[in-house]
């Protein structure tokens, strides 16, 4: 197992309407990160368009693709070029009427298809005001997973996942030493002035004590800006579809009015001290270097693995005990 530090990039952008745009732009940012020097880098959830799960509309499935398919062809050109490790969050198609939200690793290395040496599917559908992802998306059946890449076993779970302790934890017991997490998150316009703050610092806390309770870096990407989930189409043959969001009803009480993508995304160690952390509302690359001899050190002095008493958790399993 590698042991040597590793310099990681989280890529926090904007999202236009356009899926072609989007994956430019995307490609752009990792060949940026890749020449500052960043080895292993992680994109937001669902990059490749605006948040589309603000509503229910059965032409969105258009945007879904198979894993391999046309983004991880065009990603692994970049991960082959500059010899790095790739985490991208994809909508992905897996058979007629199926499909899931989806993380493909991406690492030079691999000799499998556009190098993907593994793939994680959202196992924690949500199904909120402007999050029906549950209309999406089914919960993935592979588990938590360590994928093993050319900078050591890396985890992945995606936005919803980072609320479960189970999830960081069975990650953790797989073997990642680092969980990466992309997320598209923010504010209901509606209720930022008066949850916002609460709601910003539970999700920067969670994420720290799974940091903390695993002895894992974790990092969490997020996307910026304010968006309806506009989305315009790149077809094949050169064309677009137009397919708009809700728009601002201002009669609805604000259901419909957007949501304000809260950026934020941060680096912390296995202490959970934030190691880099971006702005609230612009585009950033994130960088920090992950050191695996301070996974080994942490739980060594804070031996929470060892002192688990798994004789005595069988009703984790449970919905709840009555």
């Amino acid at each position: 197992m590698p042991s040597d530090p590793v310099r990681v990039a989280l890529i926090q952008m904007a999202c236009a309407p356009s899926t072609e745009e989007n994956l430019d732009h995307a490609v752009d940012l990792v060949r940026q990160a890749a020449r500052a020097g960043a080895e292993l880098v992680c994109l937001p959830e669902l990059f490749g368009a605006q948040y589309f799960c603000q509503r229910e509309d059965h032409r969105l499935f258009a945007l879904a693709e198979p894993i391999p398919g046309p983004s991880t062809a065009r990603l692994s050109a970049v991960v082959r070029e500059a010899k790095i490790t790739l985490i991208a969050s994809l909508f992905e198609r897996r058979a007629p009427g199926l499909y899931h939200n989806t993380v493909a690793v991406l690492d030079h290395e691999s000799a499998g298809p556009d190098h993907i040496a593994g793939i994680y599917r959202k196992m924690h559908i949500p199904d909120d005001p402007l999050f029906y992802e549950k209309f999406y998306f089914a919960p993935g059946d592979l588990g938590f997973r360590a994928i093993p890449t050319s900078h050591g076993p890396v985890g992945a779970l995606i936005c919803w996942d980072q609320w479960f302790p189970e999830a960081a934890r069975l990650t953790a017991l797989e073997g990642a030493q680092s969980i990466f997490i992309p997320t598209a998150i923010g504010w209901h316009p509606s209720e930022k002035s008066e949850f916002g703050a609460a709601q910003y610092s539970a999700w920067k806390t969670i994420q720290r004590a799974h940091a903390i309770a695993n002895g894992v870096f974790v990092c969490a990407v997020n996307r910026v800006g304010h968006e309806h989930g506009d989305v315009v189409l790149s077809k094949p043959d050169g064309t677009a579809t137009d397919v708009p969001g809700p728009g601002d009803h201002s009669s609805d009480g604000g259901c419909n009015s957007g949501i304000d993508f809260w950026g934020g995304s941060f680096i912390c160690d296995p202490f959970g001290r934030i190691l880099a952390q971006a702005s609230p509302n612009q585009e950033e690359i994130v960088t920090a270097t992950l050191d695996p001899a301070l996974v080994e050190t942490t739980r060594q002095h804070w031996p929470f693995l060892r002192d688990r008493r798994i004789d005595a958790y069988s009703n984790i399993t449970s919905r709840f005990l009555d």
